[in-house]
């Protein structure tokens, strides 16, 4: 069976992205402002896809096309007439229904025949010399798990060795939501047309879609005369959220931070959330935490200033500090509870996680000063529903969050989602699997909390803080790879990332 591990997805693709929904009701009318048939834009698409194929498998002679009973399944026809009339032996395979085909797709079936092609039936044995897979089954319209025929048709190319090439989105992958209801194209590139869709980025989209690639089929100049509440960032974006420091800039100026945290036996935990703030460009970083932790975390990382956690100090520091963060180790005894009490009260930004999370799922309140950052299983318990309820759609349980508890939601996970009550949503391009393991959620709760202090938004730093956080883990993982990364690793790269106008010369 064919590698089908992620490169991460190009710059050169966009930072909008589309609910599916939408984008299927704005192709027609996107058309039509352009004077543009959507047979034409059919057209379109086949030769993109089949440009493409051929550029990155240029010495395939024999191409397995699977088609559909849609327009996806066009997009098949299209490539297979081009295909052949290249010289490449095609086999297609189609799916077949008792409805007729939509106008489009049977325009292109038809114009396949006319140019001596072969319809051959899902049954039909696969060609041993077939080398790659084209995958036109199923589009952006999935509901439901495919049906037992194309799921047949999906776990065959799965298992073939040949390469798959998925148009618009791998068959079984949900367009809105990254869900995989049943079977799944494992892609090993993916080309979507017009507009980047959600589920393309977030939820199981990193297992199955492979290299992603965007093609717009000459609607550029309509897209961008469009708005759409949801984005995709990337490394590339530090720049603009993370410019050059004035040279007569000092420690003042770059935030004053207090990190509340670090119950008995989880002094690693404010640690790591404490250091990744310094990192990250806090100006001065004050620690509150037990007794016990004070000697290790002054010993490991004498820049940090690290006091016990008293009634006194709490307010000593409440009103010094320009950032709060709170939840890193803090534990749900009395000890933590009454240090949350304090802080809920204050109007300064702040950031909560952890514990602080799981405080807040049971005493819920709403407040528009605060960064929460729940991974699914602290999210469901915000939502007092199920972590499958969370990763079935996360863009939606972001909103609910946001809608709820106010300020900007965190949503973790493979596609981070970022959402705020102004209605933005933002899926974070950045990271790797290399990231599964512990402590990785309490560095970011220092990034994005030391962004905080550097005059960023809410919402600015929680974007900018995921991406730092997973380009700098991408930096680790092509220089390592991703097993064995540990969170602290992450230091090495991150001062790195948070400096995006330094020219990396040495490649780490």
């Amino acid at each position: 069976m064919t590698d089908h591990t992620l490169t991460r997805n190009s710059t050169s693709i966009p930072h909008s992205v589309w609910a599916a929904e939408a984008l299927r009701c704005a192709e027609r009318e996107a058309a039509d402002s352009l004077d543009i048939t959507l047979y034409e834009l059919m057209q379109r698409a086949g030769e993109a896809a089949f440009s493409l194929a051929r550029e990155i498998y240029p010495d395939t002679a024999h191409w397995l096309i699977l088609c559909g009973h849609g327009n996806n399944g066009g997009d098949g026809y299209v490539v297979a007439r081009l295909a052949q009339a290249a010289g490449i032996s095609v086999t297609l395979l189609a799916q077949e229904s008792d409805k007729p085909l939509p106008e489009e797709a049977h325009a292109a079936r038809e114009a396949w025949l006319n140019a001596g092609g072969v319809i051959h039936s899902t049954q039909t044995v696969w060609p041993e010399e077939t080398e790659l897979i084209i995958d036109a089954l199923l589009g952006t319209g999935l509901q439901s798990a495919p049906r037992e025929n194309i799921a047949r048709l999906i776990e065959l190319a799965n298992l073939h060795s040949a390469p798959v090439f998925a148009l618009d989105i791998p068959s079984g992958l949900n367009a809105q939501t990254g869900t995989t209801p049943g079977a799944v194209i494992h892609a090993a590139h993916t080309l979507t047309f017009i507009a980047l869709k959600p589920g393309l980025l977030t939820g199981k989209a990193r297992d199955v879609v492979g290299r992603l690639h965007h093609h717009a089929l000459g609607l550029e100049s309509w897209l961008a005369a469009q708005t759409t509440a949801i984005s995709r960032a990337d490394a590339s974006q530090l720049v603009h959220w993370l410019p050059t420091r004035r040279p007569t800039s000092h420690k003042g100026d770059h935030g004053k931070l207090v990190i509340i945290g670090g119950d008995h036996g989880t002094a690693g935990a404010i640690r790591m959330t404490s250091e990744a703030a310094l990192r990250a460009g806090a100006g001065l970083v004050r620690v509150l935490t037990h007794m016990e932790n004070i000697a290790p975390i002054i010993t490991a990382r004498p820049e940090l200033m690290v006091h016990e956690l008293t009634p006194e100090t709490l307010d000593e520091s409440l009103h010094w500090a320009d950032v709060v963060v709170i939840g890193p180790g803090l534990g749900q005894t009395a000890w933590g509870k009454q240090a949350l009490r304090k802080v809920e009260n204050i109007n300064k930004p702040m950031l909560w996680d952890a514990d602080a999370l799981n405080l807040l799922a049971i005493n819920p309140d709403k407040r528009h000063n605060r960064v929460i950052t729940p991974h699914p299983g602290e999210a469901a318990r915000l939502l007092n529903c199920r972590t499958t309820e969370i990763e079935a759609d996360r863009l939606l349980s972001a909103q609910r969050l946001v809608k709820r508890y106010g300020g900007v939601v965190v949503l973790k996970g493979a596609g981070t989602v970022v959402a705020c009550e102004a209605g933005a949503i933002t899926i974070i391009d950045a990271g790797n699997a290399g990231m599964a393991s512990g402590g990785m959620g309490d560095v970011l709760s220092g990034i994005i909390g030391a962004l905080l202090g550097q005059a960023l938004s809410l919402y600015d730093a929680a974007c900018a803080g995921c991406v730092a956080h997973g380009a700098a883990a991408d930096k680790l993982a092509a220089r390592f790879g991703t097993r064995g990364m540990l969170a602290t690793d992450l230091f090495s790269t991150l001062r790195r990332v948070v400096n995006p106008d330094v020219i990396d010369v040495d490649h780490d």
